[in-house]
């Protein structure tokens, strides 16, 4: 097993923050903040009151609603008077480096997300800040879960600005606020430097009929159909109301699910930016996401079984710096959509496939079996293990990528460019030993997609084992420098009907392609994504 490659040390981050511009978030922060802590404990209350009548009458009797009232006010404004002076010892700023933030009254912590270590910006609003006109940005860095940077709360246009600032300071653009360095007002909003925003142009967006109708097809919202029948016609059998009640618990978690998954990707767009992969989505709370292609570690393209009548797919991706808990709603890169989109999808990530045929790989990758091509699949004898899947197992190696194909039920299609390979493995279980195979396990970043080739001859594993690493060793050799700005400098203005024309065109076989393959690559955006240099 290959180990995970060391990250470069990087410059050291604003030695002197004293320089900095600290500025505070605006002031109803608290609020939005805290409402849901109030309304948690108002409900307590409530219920202890419910449950302990007969108490609480007495002690109204004893101290009289004035102290009770008292004493709940009391609470009440100390909660509100500690949050405001957390309000007013939280402080941010933007420097040549980081991103800093500055948070605490008993104890103080200052963290900082370094620029050149950025993975994505997301701009959110919950439901509260959406209706108050605030918005929360969150940037997220390689190092963990934890080691990202949310600044909460600020005027949503103030948020988009700032958004801009951060990612013009990536690229290398100097970009300074007014005034002079110290402490900013009481109210964030601080005159900025003007940053323009980077065009985008919009490329996918999802139908809310699509989207319902996905959900609908689901394996989650079929199962739990007819176990609510089966229950139904179990209660009406036994005459008693026990399996509905027995039940109830488990169907109002899947239903819970299927209205978070419908609440968070209502309204999906996918657009082109020379920033990176802008994405929006969301009903109650909104989220505009900020995801530069070259720091996606791995890319899942998914059809369940009931999707495949109207030739559904579903994108998901790996992006280091999420959290796990995260990525239920920040991986998803096309919810649901026809081939054409999916592979659009695809394209925005990794541009060049390097391979001559793209297309017939692809197509073979998403639907095909055996060794047609360029997929070297499980041995015959594999077919104990899986029955079903056994000719369809496989990958194959492109000069940029490696494809892991699997699935005959549910079809998966799992791209990983070779540059971001973590780590990889062989996994030889006594069956699989006994027949001769084993499994290859490449390593990627947590998130949803979990790139696995299941059941190869164990000879093929080993030897794709060797491959992949020094495919990989080759590639982060090669790759470019960790500001991915640096490489999406050019205007993209008018291009998008062009991108979305040749990736349909050249699906259908009628379109133009990009020098030396049919693979939609620089023709249609030569300055948005440019193959990265040879190796």
């Amino acid at each position: 097993m290959t180990g995970p490659a060391a990250p470069e040390p990087g410059p050291a981050v604003d030695p002197d923050t004293d320089d900095l511009r600290w500025q505070r978030f605006h002031p109803v922060t608290p609020v939005v903040k805290g409402w849901k802590i109030f309304v948690v404990l108002l409900f307590v209350a409530g219920q202890q009151v419910s449950v302990n009548v007969s108490s609480a009458r007495d002690a109204v009797d004893v101290l009289g609603w004035w102290a009770v009232l008292g004493v709940l006010g009391a609470v009440l404004l100390a909660g509100l008077g500690y949050s405001a002076l957390a309000w007013r010892m939280t402080r941010y700023a933007v420097g040549e480096e980081a991103v800093h933030l500055r948070q605490g009254v008993l104890f103080r912590q200052h963290r900082a997300a370094r620029l050149d270590r950025i993975q994505a910006i997301d701009v959110v609003q919950p439901l509260l800040a959406r209706m108050m006109g605030l918005a929360e940005l969150k940037v997220e860095v390689a190092g963990g879960s934890d080691s990202g940077v949310a600044l909460s709360f600020l005027r949503e246009a103030e948020a988009q600005q700032l958004r801009a600032e951060i990612l013009a300071r990536a690229a290398g653009v100097r970009v300074g606020r007014a005034g002079a360095p110290g402490v900013g007002p009481s109210v964030a909003g601080a005159p900025l430097t003007p940053v323009p925003t980077a065009p985008e142009h919009e490329l996918i967006a999802v139908p809310p009929g699509r989207l319902i109708g996905s959900i609908l097809l689901s394996g989650a919202a079929i199962t739990s159909a007819l176990v609510m029948v089966g229950v139904v016609v179990l209660a009406i059998v036994l005459g008693e109301a026990a399996p509905v009640l027995a039940t109830f618990p488990v169907l109002l978690g899947t239903v819970g699910y299927l209205i978070q998954r419908f609440n968070s990707e209502f309204g999906f767009r996918a657009a082109l930016s020379p920033d990176g992969i802008r994405l929006r989505h969301g009903f109650t709370s909104s989220r505009a996401q900020t995801v530069p292609p070259g720091r996606v570690q791995a890319v899942s393209i998914v059809q369940p079984l009931l999707w495949r009548r109207r030739d559904w797919w579903r994108v998901q991706v790996n992006v280091a710096g999420y959290a796990v808990s995260e990525q239920q709603d920040e991986s998803v890169l096309l919810p649901v959509g026809d081939r054409d989109e999916a592979l659009l999808a695809l394209w925005l990530v990794l541009p060049d496939l390097g391979t001559a045929d793209p297309r017939g790989v692809l197509e073979q990758a998403l639907s095909g079996q055996g060794a047609d091509g360029g997929f070297v699949t499980s041995p015959r004898r594999a077919r104990w293990l899986d029955p079903f899947a056994w000719r369809r197992n496989g990958f194959a190696l492109t000069d940029r990528a490696l494809l892991a194909r699997s699935g005959r039920l549910v079809r998966r299609l799992t791209v990983v460019p070779h540059e971001r390979t973590q780590s990889l493995g062989v996994v030889q279980g006594p069956w699989q030993r006994r027949l001769g195979v084993a499994s290859f396990t490449l390593h990627s970043t947590p998130g949803p997609v979990s790139p696995q080739v299941p059941h190869l001859d164990h000879r093929v594993a080993g030897e794709l084992m060797v491959e992949q690493a020094h495919r990989a060793r080759t590639a982060r050799a090669a790759a470019g420098p960790e500001r991915w700005m640096d490489q999406l400098q050019a205007e993209v203005d008018g291009q998008a009907p062009q991108v979305r024309h040749a990736v349909t065109a050249t699906l259908a076989g009628t379109g133009p392609a990009g020098p030396g393959s049919d693979w939609p690559v620089s023709s249609a955006a030569p300055a948005a994504f440019p193959p990265p240099p040879p190796p």
